[in-house]
């Protein structure tokens, strides 16, 4: 495995105090060499397991805006726009855990494609795959052919992986599904063998009671045997979180705001998103970076679907995710809990992020 040193995961879960063993990456390649890296394919027209409506998301406001305190559904975040900016999010250099993940997984492919075998490669969260294809290229050059679904919110973004990876990888057949995470348990059974991939440490947004159910979901959705990879950010550098978060070029202040700018769009909430700022702030306590939108005037958020209006006050801070940071010697014996045994953690050197091959039993 060239750079990797090779660790079994073994009797992890006797202590949550213990430190699992972890399969060192060397992570020196620059954003550059990582999307050179990537090679993709095989497309028809995404199938759509739920048409999202204005409706939709106007239910979803009204709710989080009746909540105490008030908090937005992130996932309404990535409409085509919102996905457009975090794409840009991703490559600033602030943005360490694309860069990061997106190493380890060109280090560790190989070894991943050849501990489970020829499966399905089913992800979660997809977006433009771009670190995806790089774990299509290893199981390609492993096992031949490949099988491999995308499931996203955003069918703007899908359609557009679908176009790369089928320009760049004919022998990779893509059957994408349009619609959320809870759309697609029911059908994991049936792509199984398979490998479920959810990357980018996006379980992160899910707060403790939706990672037990998330959680649970999953478990239920594959069978004894399937795989699940799952990439978890590990860093809790207040200083360098503050930074990935609030990145220079102003594309995180932008993709808040484009939240309430798709308000606009779709509810007719006549905002003055201008005067609506992006607030990111690590906390210690709960280990998680906290994103608000603040107002720096009184507005009202009016739903002329429901027939409802908001008012927000001057200085108010509505909640619009969060991005949980995680330690691998709690991680591991929490998801052995719902039968999902390590096989196998890959991190980068300096341990900002790891990626973890978890196995069904």
């Amino acid at each position: 495995m060239d750079s990797l040193t090779a660790l079994t995961i073994e009797k992890l879960y006797g202590s949550g105090d213990r430190e699992p063993a972890v399969a060192p990456v060397r992570v020196d390649l620059n954003q550059a060499q990582v999307l050179a890296l990537a090679a993709a394919a095989g497309q028809k027209p995404p199938a759509d397991l739920r048409a999202e409506t204005a409706m939709d998301f106007a239910v979803s406001v009204a709710r989080g805006l009746s909540h105490a305190p008030r908090r937005l559904d992130c996932r309404f975040l990535y409409d085509a726009r919102g996905s457009e900016i975090f794409e840009r999010i991703c490559e600033q250099p602030e943005y360490y855990l694309t860069r990061t993940e997106g190493a380890i997984l060109a280090a560790a492919a190989g070894d991943i494609a050849r501990r489970t075998g020829p499966v399905t490669l089913v992800e979660l969260g997809s977006g433009s795959g771009i670190k995806t294809q790089i774990v299509l290229e290893a199981y390609s050059a492993r096992h031949g052919p490949v099988r491999y679904t995308p499931v996203d919110i955003s069918k703007s973004i899908l359609e557009l992986a679908e176009q790369e990876i089928t320009a760049k990888m004919p022998h990779v057949k893509v059957e994408a599904l349009h619609g959320t995470y809870e759309d697609a348990f029911p059908l994991l059974a049936s792509y199984s063998p398979c490998l479920l991939l959810f990357l980018g440490s996006t379980v992160g947004n899910l707060d403790s009671s939706e990672a037990d159910r998330f959680w649970e979901a999953i478990a239920a959705g594959l069978m004894p045997g399937d795989f699940c990879l799952l990439g978890v950010d590990i860093n809790e550098d207040p200083d360098a979180l503050h930074a990935a978060y609030n990145d220079g070029a102003g594309y995180s202040a932008a993709f808040t705001r484009n939240l309430f700018e798709r308000m606009n769009r779709e509810l007719g909430a006549s905002l003055n998103t201008p005067s609506i700022e992006h607030v990111a702030a690590y906390n210690p306590e709960w280990r998680r970076v906290e994103i608000f939108a603040r107002f720096t005037s009184t507005q009202s958020i009016d739903i002329s679907q429901l027939g409802r209006s908001f008012r927000v006050g001057k200085g108010e801070q509505i909640l619009t995710e969060v991005s949980r940071k995680f330690r691998l010697n709690h991680m591991v014996p929490y998801l052995a809990t719902f039968g999902l045994a390590a096989q196998q953690i890959y991190s980068d050197e300096e341990k900002r992020f790891a990626v973890l091959l978890l196995r069904r039993v």
